[in-house]
């Protein structure tokens, strides 16, 4: 079992079993997890990846969003870092320390309080710092990575290892760095702002409402931009806006978006993002890559 009774007796996490996790996802779809631990603080989680068999399947979910899970579900243990590893801190005037768990926009208002600009291009990233790491996330023209001072990493054996930027390969949505190793945290270097930001946070805001689909579940953007090109451009120029396939819809406000109209399935999803990857391709001659996360199993008899 994993872990055993007497090794959980100690942590002070949450430990659930058989978790459906359209409950952990921006698109409230997803079959159901075997194990899902939400640690209490690093040192548990640190406790919680030593009582785990080395061979173990572990997925790391902050808020869900760019995320798929399949609707046969996910074998191994989820870890859950958003409610446990999510605290802010300054480490001084020009530097703040993010846990991996703390959600993108909750980033950006906490340093526009604290009087540090840099970041306000994170309340358009509907992820966790831990996300926003793990592909270099953007939005308005800002991305994760330009800001990065240092990062800290844990493993399976619960070591925590400080790194540098120059340890990883950074590019548009895509980090590649030391294999084994998960984001926990993240320093990041601000400029003094000059008491605006929650003012320009909020014009930002409002132009994301404006342009992108807010009512119904979605994960953000679905595909990369191209080279030299939008993803949402190419879609709709497809004629894609409105299609369907089930309960899922390429959204008539942002082409780049698929929205759960209600009652989707993963399958409904994953067939609407071949789909719209299958037409751009043929019309276009460009094939879409998608920044979602696919994982997970098909739902038994069924593929998507």
């Amino acid at each position: 079992m994993v872990p055993s009774p007497r090794e959980a007796a100690g942590l002070r996490g949450r430990l659930e079993r058989d978790v459906p996790m359209a409950r952990h996802t921006s698109w409230r779809v997803g079959g159901r997890a075997e194990r899902v631990y939400r640690p209490a603080d690093l040192d548990d989680l640190a406790a919680f990846l030593r009582t785990l068999p080395p061979d173990e399947p572990l997925h790391w979910v902050g808020l869900g969003s760019n995320l798929l899970v399949r609707d046969g579900g996910l074998r191994g243990t989820v870890i859950l870092l958003h409610g446990g590893l999510d605290r802010i801190e300054r480490l001084d005037a020009r530097t703040v320390r993010a846990e991996a768990g703390a959600a993108c926009a909750k980033l950006a208002r906490a340093t526009a309080r604290m009087g540090l600009a840099g970041l306000e291009f994170m309340a358009g990233i509907p992820g966790t710092v831990g996300g926003a790491l793990a592909m270099n996330a953007g939005a308005f023209g800002g991305e994760t990575w330009a800001r990065v001072r240092q990062v800290w990493t844990i493993d399976r054996a619960g070591r925590v290892r400080a790194r540098a930027p120059a340890d990883y390969t950074v590019g548009y949505r895509s980090v590649r760095g030391p294999a084994g190793e998960w984001f926990v945290a993240a320093a990041l270097a601000l400029a003094p702002g000059d008491g605006r930001g929650l003012e320009r946070i909020r014009a930002l805001l409002a132009r994301r409402a404006a342009t992108q689909p807010m009512g119904r579940p979605s994960c953000g953007s679905v595909f990369r931009n191209p080279p030299g090109d939008h993803a949402g451009r190419l879609i709709e120029a497809a004629g894609l806006k409105g299609v369907r396939r089930g309960g899922a819809m390429v959204s008539e406000r942002h082409a780049n978006f698929i929205v759960n109209t209600g009652g989707a399935t993963a399958a409904d999803i994953e067939a609407l993002i071949r789909h719209v990857q299958e037409t751009v391709e043929r019309v276009h001659g460009v094939r879409l890559e998608p920044e979602v996360r696919i994982v997970g199993e098909p739902e038994e008899g069924r593929e998507a």
